[in-house]
């Protein structure tokens, strides 16, 4: 943990921001080469990556105290919502495609806005709003409205992956209003043992548990906890301080379009043109809303 703080220390932010969005770019394609449930996959993610985080969440304890009460219900809130989005969204990738339904998860960079508006009354702002109808157009797009891809069931895919985003969201909003501790790695820690908990509990209703799965299955599954949930999370977690928060959602923007193209390369995905059109609107909009936080920052 030593070396990577000291990499992290002479990365460029931007740069490591990058990698880290596109590592977690890759999570849709290899759930989809492990061929396992969405109850096993999420499981599998979470208990892999609960030793590392759980060593460092105690050396965070050490150094700079415990949660708080508060701030542990909060993680275990945000914990099941996380499981909701991984279930959900696990279960979209095998009927929309790993590029699509990463795409439609990433609506909630508009979502999250719309949540803090709603609950928080915070300003919303006009570009905001002229964002959502063009985030509207772009699901149906994507979800096959026009045409579809000859993969799965687009309907039921978009519908699931809208639902993973929308416990996505919830997850970020909730994380944002209780991580003012500011101890991340301990939150992490309990969102991860909670949500494997819930989708051990939903596993009858999510494609059942395999307790013994394929070594491939589990090959894949361990990458994908080294590169989403470990890598990818912590480049994130170390260098997002160190841009705008505008400039990280901006390259975390990466990460759908990093996974539209891995898609289409490894799995052979080949969307449609209106579907790829929806997409282009999708983080069009994304883009328009997170850049227009940095200008209203900025002035």
């Amino acid at each position: 943990m030593q070396a990577f703080s000291a990499l992290t220390r002479t990365l460029d932010p931007r740069a490591g921001l990058a990698a880290g969005a596109l590592c977690i770019s890759l999570s849709a394609v290899l759930l989809d080469l492990a061929h396992t449930t969405a109850a096993t996959a999420t499981v599998g993610r979470c208990v892999f990556a609960l030793p590392v985080i759980s060593t460092l969440a105690w050396h965070e304890r050490h150094c700079r105290g415990g949660l708080s009460r508060t701030a542990l219900l909060a993680g275990a809130v945000c914990g099941v919502l996380f499981a909701g989005d991984m279930l959900w969204w696990t279960q979209a990738i095998g009927e929309v495609g790993a590029g699509l339904s990463t795409v439609l998860v990433n609506t909630q960079v508009v979502i999250v806005p719309l949540l803090a508006w709603v609950v928080d009354r915070e300003k919303a702002g006009r570009r905001f709003l002229l964002a959502l109808p063009v985030v509207m157009l772009g699901v149906a797009l994507t979800g096959g409205l026009i045409d579809q891809t000859q993969r799965g069931d687009t309907g039921r895919g978009t519908l699931h992956a809208i639902v993973a985003a929308l416990c996505y969201s919830g997850f970020l909003f909730l994380l944002r209003r209780g991580g003012k501790q500011g101890l991340p790695v301990q939150t992490y820690a309990v969102v991860l043992a909670t949500a494997a908990l819930v989708a051990v509990a939903a596993a009858p209703w999510w494609g059942g548990l395999d307790l013994t799965p394929p070594g491939a299955t589990l090959g894949w599954l361990v990458l994908v906890t080294l590169t989403g949930q470990l890598l990818g999370w912590l480049l994130v977690a170390k260098l997002s301080s160190r841009v705008t928060s505008a400039t990280s959602s901006v390259l975390l923007l990466l990460t759908p379009v990093g996974a539209l193209v891995a898609g289409m390369v490894v799995l052979g995905e080949r969307p449609s043109a209106w579907q790829l059109t929806g997409c282009a609107l999708v983080i069009a909009a994304a883009y328009a809303v997170v850049a227009h936080r940095d200008g209203a920052r900025g002035s």
